[in-house]
């Protein structure tokens, strides 16, 4: 993989992270669109882990004030940090069924998922028409300090199944609250602030094996190129997404997945 690669596959990443499209089903699907195939199985995750890197920082920096208020009320005692120690709580207990999914499933599904690409493109569609369901029917009258804990557990267990890739962490998790009765920009703030302790515990364990078994020379600059980008490419997709969703529906994101669900399904098919 050569640096214009991995810079462009970084802007990929960033922009599907957040955006409701999802990310491991686009680093898949462009890799068999283009043949960008570094060509170890191996090698690939790693990438991807960078990028993954890349845009758990992204959510950090931008959420830094949120994450640090939200921390330092969890074990607290007094009335006035109540919402804030509610949220934090609900955070740790909607990660809860991803970190389980994830530590028993996560090597089956990578490996079985990441050649099945009329599935990822059925996914796509599938969750994207759900997603136009759900925008139209929902209340869309809670606000982000109304979560609770049974609510973050219900969004938790939607979260867990982005580990397929095709369902979209942000997509599902910000469907599941729609459900709940969120407000749009809610269950996306929601949706990125979940992300970021079952972001970074992928990440460790995930760095953990690699370290384990040593980084080729070769790829140290592509995945610190690729981490880079989808940094900031990831914290600038944050902010417009929820400035967004103040306003407006999630239908564009509805017509984007059903188009590159179709795309793929025909190159497929029809392709050759």
């Amino acid at each position: 993989m050569d640096i214009l690669q991995a810079i462009w596959l970084g802007i990929l990443q960033g922009l599907t992270e957040f955006l409701p499209i999802s990310s491991s089903a686009h680093l898949i699907l462009m890799r068999f669109w283009f043949g960008w195939e570094i060509g170890d199985p191996q090698a690939e995750l790693m990438f991807d882990v960078a990028l993954h890197v890349g845009t758990l920082i992204a959510i950090v920096v931008y959420f830094w004030r949120d994450l640090t208020r939200i921390a330092s009320a969890a074990f607290s005692k007094s009335p006035e940090h109540a919402v804030d120690k509610r949220l934090a709580w609900s955070i740790v207990v909607g990660c809860i069924p991803a970190a389980i999914v994830g530590a028993l499933f996560e090597n089956p599904v990578e490996e079985f998922f990441r050649s099945q690409y009329a599935m990822i493109a059925g996914l796509l569609i599938g969750v994207g028409l759900l997603m136009a369901v759900v925008d139209r029917l929902g209340r869309k009258e809670r606000t982000l300090e109304s979560i609770g804990i049974p609510e973050a557990f219900l969004i938790g267990v939607a979260q867990a199944f982005a580990l397929i890739p095709g369902f979209s962490r942000s997509g599902i998790t910000i469907v599941a609250g729609l459900m709940l009765g969120l407000q749009r920009e809610a269950a996306a703030r929601f949706s990125f602030l979940l992300a970021t302790p079952i972001t970074l515990g992928a990440a460790v364990w995930s760095f953990r094996k690699l370290f384990k078994e040593g980084i080729p020379s070769e790829m140290i600059a592509p995945m610190l190129a690729g981490s880079a980008t989808a940094m900031v490419v990831g914290w600038l997709c944050i902010a417009f997404l929820l400035r967004y969703l103040r306003t407006r529906s999630l239908m564009p994101f509805v017509g984007y997945r059903v188009a590159i669900g179709l795309a793929t399904l025909a190159k497929i098919f029809w392709g050759g």
